[in-house]
């Protein structure tokens, strides 16, 4: 598939957007018509990555666009989708990385327009963008096109507020998915939760109205590599009777970030038929108030046997990952990736733009450092440090959720999940925030897909001709 943003003929008509640094800025002003030169002096134009200047031709239109672009940003031409006129353009020269500077370009034309009107709202109404930019020659449009698409439908997700995406929502997002590929889907609801073993994804959503389910889709040949993707799917949260602050409250939306990303990377790997049998697990709760609000002090048993004291209710999201991380493991699969929105503690250490990974999988973490660079989705590795396992101690349970104290909670959390996953070939957790909160190239304001990208990149290349 195309994107509309993009044009899949590197040779359709378009307008030149000559891409300049200091060093090849003053060769190509001396070689522009007197006109150009004057019109780009009178406009500042100076070669500060970020800026640009469009250079009418003779008739008044759109001639051609001087842009310098960070050279140190892959994802530097997404400035330009929103920033040009409507109309077609040719990168030149064509960028060394043509992939990710022509995703960039379909990725930063993004908006997410559901609530806007089109009175009032320049950007209210959905529809193609207005640049598009031709595929550099030898870029695969239509890769290019199911990578863009599939972040687009994470960005949507995380983006939509829980009056209209509640964990009923985030269910039927799945159910949508397997669908549009022909998977197998079940959803498990309600009291049926403990009926079938998964009394912690229960205990968390029991107080919401919107009743606490797991979404469990299927794909692929049953006799290939196992590749199962976990994601958190905490509609609102709250924080239960462990109730956060309003300032901490407002954008607990994007709490289902996890889910969001794993969505994302099962759209991928599905659309592009990698030859996998994949499962796709997400348990869809809100953390809400209520009679029922599970309660700190309370100790619940586990799909997996153990019995957990909860020390904090705001730190629910591991409690439901733990129950549906069982539930892949027992299956043993080559590849177990959970996505979650999980801790404070991980936008301290690495800020919001670079997601924690953890794994003790040595040849994982080094395949996901070189993939991440590759493929322009940052990550950074924190350590399973075996040591801090005991901060998880509980008097009167097998396990603490929570350390209780104000360090490490990132790699306690990761440790806490980690007891819940023993038969897995290979296994790794992602704490991503989900969220963008200034607009960079590529990446408009809003809702983020992170690591959803590197995964897929890790399953075509580890399994792609299985």
């Amino acid at each position: 598939m195309s994107h509309p943003a993009l044009e899949a003929d590197p040779a359709a008509p378009a307008a030149p957007v000559h891409c300049v640094d200091e060093t090849s800025w003053p060769a190509l002003r001396d070689s522009l018509e007197p006109r150009e030169r004057r019109f780009a002096q009178a406009q500042g134009f100076e070669p500060t990555p970020g800026r640009h200047v469009v250079l009418p031709d003779a008739e008044g239109g759109v001639g051609r666009v001087i842009a310098a672009l960070d050279p140190a940003d892959p994802f530097a031409a997404g400035r330009l989708a929103t920033a040009l006129p409507a109309g077609t353009y040719r990168l030149e020269p064509a960028p060394e990385r043509g992939a990710l500077a022509a995703l960039a370009f379909a990725l930063g034309s993004y908006r997410f327009t559901r609530y806007k009107s089109k009175k009032g709202s320049k950007e209210g109404v959905a529809g193609a963008p207005r640049a598009r930019l031709c595929v550099p020659a030898g870029v695969d449009a239509a890769e290019v096109g199911r990578l863009a698409e599939a972040v687009a439908l994470g960005r949507d997700l995380v983006n939509t507020p829980a009056n209209d995406l509640g964990p009923d929502g985030i269910a039927d997002a799945v159910v949508a998915l397997a669908a549009r590929f022909h998977a197998d889907v079940a959803v498990v609801e309600g009291e049926d939760l403990l009926a079938r073993g998964f009394p912690m994804i229960h205990a968390v959503g029991r107080a919401a109205d919107r009743a606490p389910r797991l979404a469990d889709l299927t794909w692929g040949p049953v006799d290939g590599p196992k590749v199962t993707l976990v994601g958190k799917g905490v509609a609102f949260d709250t924080g239960g009777l462990d109730i956060k602050p309003s300032s901490a409250m407002a954008l607990m939306k994007k709490d289902m970030g996890g889910a969001a990303a794993a969505i994302a990377a099962a759209h991928m790997i599905m659309a592009a038929n990698l030859p996998v049998r994949l499962r796709l697990l997400v348990p869809a709760v809100e953390n809400s108030i209520s009679g029922s609000s599970f309660r700190p002090g309370d100790v619940l048993a586990s799909r997996k046997g153990l019995t957990v004291e909860i020390g904090n209710t705001d730190a629910e999201g591991r409690l439901i990952l733990a129950d549906a991380l069982a539930l892949a493991d027992e299956e043993a699969p080559d590849l177990l990736v959970d996505f979650a929105t999980l801790t404070g503690a991980a936008r301290v250490a690495l800020g919001p733009d670079l997601p924690p990974f953890m794994t003790d999988d040595e040849a994982l973490a080094a395949d996901l450092a070189r993939l991440s660079a590759a493929v322009h989705d940052p990550v950074w590795r924190l350590p399973l440090w075996k040591p801090y396992d005991k901060l998880l101690d509980s008097k009167i349970a097998d396990v603490n959720h929570i350390s209780g104290g104000p360090h490490a909670g990132a790699i306690t959390a990761a440790l806490f999940l980690r007891r819940f996953v023993s038969a897995a070939k290979s296994y790794v957790h992602f704490d991503v925030f989900a969220w963008t909160p200034s607009a960079k190239a590529g990446r408009p304001e809003g809702g983020e897909v992170q690591a959803g990208r590197l995964v897929h990149a890790l399953v075509a290349e580890r399994y792609g001709n299985a």
